[in-house]
């Protein structure tokens, strides 16, 4: 078997390399003599699979190594017959997880108390699920918006956009979509942008098209909103560094890349491909997590506090912002671009919440709830 895989998928060494020759390419640079004679291709989200790749080729199967499947051509792989197979879920928490620590930076720099403050969950998936119940663990008031969800459900706790628009936070992760009933493309636009008020904080970790970047920005110049946190951007990898002038928090399309999500999105597409071809035991990345971390939550913290502190600790969201900043000071735009790509692709994947236990005392035994909710293990420490 020929296998065509795009050299940065994590442990695709481990994963693939028994079954057969492995081509890798750089995942924005494709070509299609790479695919011309291959069994089967396997990429991230970067790469966009379609026709002008495909067709002539002999692919029999693709996998991608990712949650979102927007770059696939699907009609094409069906109407071809091309077994197909991606890692729906695999950096879900992870992405939970982000938005949890991005909500405690926002509420610290402005003595925000979370427990006062409302979110609305736009896209209430494998994603938006597990951010429903991080924000609840935080003590937040949380809606949910999937009028899709609702239409299948019937259920009307899922509520329509414009029916979420007054929440402190609004948090969207939805597929980016462009024709459908209802369509994700700059579904934060300019109309809804003026519907807002100044105290709103919005969160992207989706698609960046989902938010119309242009008009973010000028709602931030303006002051038409409080803040923004932005993980994902038009046009990457050629983003506009004039907006990340003006977010909270700006990262390089990572707030999936946990270890344990690209662990599992590895596994998936491994398994996706052994199943189609009937082949045996698929590669599993057990042995890859680390052993326990403890954390104590600062001295002097208590309450919401304690929380922020252990958040830190445990995913330093702050790190990631500086280091997308310090791109804003190359002169040449191809320069940043490849920045970008090479903080995605050399990422230090962070492990989940579940790899630390919190150590906590007489005085902060009373978080041990909230943190066992945000995934942590507990311990309480022992009375001297």
């Amino acid at each position: 078997m020929l296998i065509t895989l795009d050299e940065a998928i994590p442990y695709w060494e481990e994963a693939f390399s028994g079954l057969g020759e492995i081509r890798p390419f750089s995942g924005r640079n494709l070509q299609k003599e790479a695919v011309r004679d291959a069994d089967a291709l396997i990429v991230r989200s970067i790469t966009r699979v379609d026709a002008s790749r495909l067709e002539g080729s002999s692919i029999r199967f693709v996998a991608a190594a990712s949650a979102g499947i927007d770059h696939i051509d699907l009609s094409y792989i069906k109407a071809k017959e091309i077994g197909f197979g991606y890692a729906p879920g695999c950096n879900a928490n992870s992405v939970a997880e982000y938005i949890a620590t991005a909500l405690s930076v926002v509420a610290s720099r402005r003595k925000w108390i979370l427990k006062e403050k409302s979110i609305a969950v736009i896209g209430v998936g494998n994603v938006g699920s597990r951010v429903e119940r991080k924000a609840r663990a935080l003590g937040m008031k949380v809606f949910l918006c999937d009028p899709p969800l609702r239409d299948r459900t019937h259920d009307p706790k899922y509520e329509n956009f414009e029916e979420v628009l007054d929440a402190d936070f609004l948090t969207f992760h939805v597929p980016l979509i462009e024709k459908s009933p209802y369509p994700t493309f700059h579904m934060l636009n300019g109309d809804i942008l003026d519907r807002l008020s100044p105290d709103q904080v919005l969160l992207n970790t989706s698609r960046g098209a989902v938010f119309d970047n242009q008009e973010l920005k000028e709602a931030l110049q303006e002051n038409k909103i409080e803040g923004a946190v932005l993980d994902v951007w038009e046009d990457e990898p050629q983003i506009d560094f004039s907006l990340l002038d003006l977010v909270d928090i700006g990262t390089p399309h990572i707030a999936g890349s946990s270890l344990d999500g690209k662990i599992r999105a590895t596994e998936m597409a491994c398994k996706a491909l052994h199943d189609f071809y009937g082949i045996p035991s698929p590669w599993t990345g057990d042995s890859l997590y680390p052993d326990p971390v403890i954390i104590h939550p600062g001295k002097e913290c208590t309450g919401q506090d304690a929380v922020f502190s252990v958040l830190l600790q445990a995913y330093n969201i702050l790190n990631d912002d500086g280091n997308l900043r310090e791109l804003a000071g190359i002169a040449s735009q191809p320069d940043a671009s490849k920045g970008f790509d090479r903080l995605r692709s050399e990422y230090r994947f962070r492990p989940e919440f579940r790899h630390f236990i919190v150590v906590l005392n007489e005085q902060c035994v009373q978080l041990s709830v909230i943190f066992k909710a945000l995934g942590f293990q507990v311990r309480q420490s022992a009375v001297i």
